[in-house]
């Protein structure tokens, strides 16, 4: 149900699909959606939560060098790619979340905060160890740079996929990252 959702809301965006076309796109009859959710809205939200969750396991999972910017290297990479396999749900979600209910809303913006936490704990152990050189206060906007710089890909494929691979996209905006966090410490 929620890859049909998907791609029915990247098609034709979430008001102008129906629950009728999202029930035959996920092979269920009507009655049988209705059974699983009450509102097209809620078919939104498991899509969101759906995404955050396959994120954070996928994450959460990573063997780390804890403190490392080996480690950091290998989280900023597998994150992207999973940017990379999960570009449609990316868009969707951020372009549709704002029909949420401000309950669900809510939700979804803490579980993209988990998300970014991922990245300030990677962050922290590497400031910790001395491979880093940002302040305490930058790492919170540094992982919240990771987070977004990563969600580029999906956002400005239009303009990128011609031009760069996302093994090329991976080395250079890590590049551009690590430059960062190892200069003045995140002072301007």
């Amino acid at each position: 149900m929620i890859r049909g959702a998907v791609a029915l809301f990247k098609e034709k965006g979430f008001h102008r699909t129906t629950t009728r076309e999202i029930a035959k796109e996920a092979g269920f009859s009507i009655g049988t959606l209705y059974e699983y959710i009450r509102t097209k809205e809620d078919v939104l939200y498991l899509v969101c939560d759906s995404i955050y969750e396959e994120v954070l396991e996928r994450l959460s999972a990573l063997p780390t060098q804890a403190g490392t910017l080996e480690g950091l290297k290998i989280a900023i990479r597998h994150y992207y790619l999973l940017v990379d396999e999960m570009q449609d749900e990316f868009i969707v979600m951020y372009q549709e979340s704002k029909s949420l209910s401000k309950d669900e809303l809510n939700y979804v913006l803490n579980k993209e905060l988990e998300m970014v936490a991922i990245f300030e704990n990677i962050l922290h152990a590497c400031r910790k160890s001395g491979e880093c050189k940002l302040s305490e206060d930058a790492v919170k906007l540094a992982a919240h740079h990771l987070v977004v710089q990563g969600q580029m890909w999906a956002f400005r494929r239009w303009g990128l996929h011609h031009d760069i691979k996302i093994e090329e996209f991976i080395k250079v905006q890590t590049t551009f990252f690590l430059q960062g966090i190892q200069g003045n410490g995140g002072k301007a």
